[in-house]
């Protein structure tokens, strides 16, 4: 594809900035100073016939796309508009331009090979807050990989780019992930074009595991056909290499034995969530970004374990529309370093200190005021006198949620399995030559 050609009415083509087998990506520009990146997928659509499947299909992820932004998110790309281009018919999606390094770019030289631990856990929380809110709304990425998430000097912030694989139909996607995909963070489903939120969960495991080992679990050693393979097969079928052995002969030479210490030290419930990202059966991962972050959150309150910063908050407009994320909660901290306790930990527990005097104040007061009578029905006339008010507990109200969150979970497992049979009946049609029912699988009613 040629560099000089039209995007959109009004989008200026300033040059590509990288191109792949997935699509190209260009710097783009409209009327004024507003700079963006504009993902090309490599298939055209000819026609905007609403008969037509892809063009379907690219409709109907196009308005999912959409639901990303209205609620804006500090760790999520802001998509800025997308549609078919003037010349070729092109699907193309326009994002915001990040400014900074990606992952890929801050593990090599003169970078250190890994990341410190407390950077990992930043990292961990910002991701797994740009998946909580896509997933929140129905959006499955496909394609985390380190070059897909950015760091952005002005805010502090990790960001999650590019959802080009998000709008290919799934034989458009199967294609391009068996060849131009980054296939070394793949999950094993992916093979057959199979996609759903614990594929972007796997692939989490998987930017985590690299920052930790500095070098993802199975590695691609040349770009040939038997290599990518191999790799995939190993997905599906070897163990994760131990991450710590890893680690420690990644270790930058130049820290100091002190250093080099600590920074062994990793979290045991973080190996354990990273080790329940790369289970082989998506149902035995974290089903979605949701409940991947209750975990983080969990794991960071984890006794004698460090805890999870959000360093950076959204401004206090965003704030009122967005769900703060799980993990901000404090920060890595070794004897002698200062102890920096983030936003939202801060007004929790101001929260708390609140409620335990104005309940304390009202016990004094009310000590001996009788008991409440509990109300009476028909059914039940025979209160005795030592009958008391049952008061809600703390308990009650997290049954309660975990009711819901077990319905919720319940829902993503149908899906799962939808999507699987799906999958399924799509060999079968290769194999044999059968044509595959191309009905829409019907999504579960979330409503309990």
């Amino acid at each position: 594809m040629s560099k000089v050609f039209t995007i959109a009415k009004g989008l200026e083509n300033m040059g590509a900035l990288r191109t792949g087998g997935q699509g190209s990506v260009y710097k783009g520009r409209r009327m004024g100073p507003i700079i963006s990146a504009v993902k090309l997928l490599p298939t055209p659509i000819h026609t905007e016939d609403d008969d037509d499947k892809n063009f379907r299909n690219f409709q109907n992820e196009v308005n999912k796309l959409k639901k990303v932004n209205e609620r804006p998110n500090p760790n999520v790309v802001k998509i800025l508009a997308s549609g078919l281009t003037e010349s070729g018919s092109f699907p193309y999606i326009e994002m915001e331009f990040i400014e900074g390094p990606d992952l890929e770019e801050l593990l090599k030289p003169p970078h250190d090979p890994v990341f410190t631990i407390k950077e990992v856990l930043k990292l961990a929380d910002h991701l797994a807050n740009a998946l909580s809110h896509c997933h929140m709304v129905g959006v499955k990425h496909g394609d985390i990989k380190s070059n897909n998430i950015k760091y952005n000097i002005h805010s502090g912030n990790y960001v999650l780019l590019d959802f080009g694989l998000a709008i290919m139909s799934d034989e458009q996607r199967r294609t391009s992930i068996r060849h131009a995909g980054a296939i070394e963070f793949m999950a094993p489903e992916q093979n057959t074009g199979a996609m759903y939120m614990a594929t972007d969960i796997y692939s989490y495991g998987i930017i985590l595991y690299e920052l930790l080992a500095g070098q993802v679990p199975f590695p691609l050693h040349d770009s040939g056909e038997t290599a990518r393979n191999a790799v995939m097969i190993a997905h599906m079928e070897s163990p994760v290499p131990d991450v710590l052995a890893l680690r420690k002969k990644n270790l930058p030479a130049g820290w100091t034995e002190q250093k080099r210490d600590i920074e062994m030290r990793v979290p045991k419930w973080l190996l354990t969530l990273i080790s329940t990202c790369l289970e082989k059966d998506p149902e035995k991962r974290y089903l979605s970004g949701m409940s991947l972050q209750e975990a983080l959150f969990d794991g960071s309150l984890s006794t004698g374990q460090p805890a999870v910063s959000l360093d950076q908050l959204p401004d206090k407009a965003a704030f009122r529309n967005t769900k703060p994320a799980l993990g901000a909660t404090g920060v890595t901290y070794h004897q002698g370093d200062k102890m920096h306790i983030s936003k939202p930990l801060f007004f929790a527990l101001m929260g708390m200190f609140a409620i335990s005097l104005i309940t304390c104040g009202y016990l004094l007061i009310n000590q001996n005021l009788p008991p409440v009578p509990i109300k009476t029905t028909a059914a039940d006339t025979t209160k005795k006198d030592t009958d008391t008010p049952k008061q809600a507990t703390v308990h009650d109200y997290h049954s309660k949620e975990r009711a819901n969150d077990s319905a919720a979970q319940q829902a993503i497992k149908d899906v799962i399995d939808g999507e699987r049979q799906k999958a399924e009946s799509q060999k079968k049609a290769d194999s044999t030559g059968t044509p595959q029912d191309t009905s829409t699988v019907k999504q579960p009613d979330n409503n309990p």
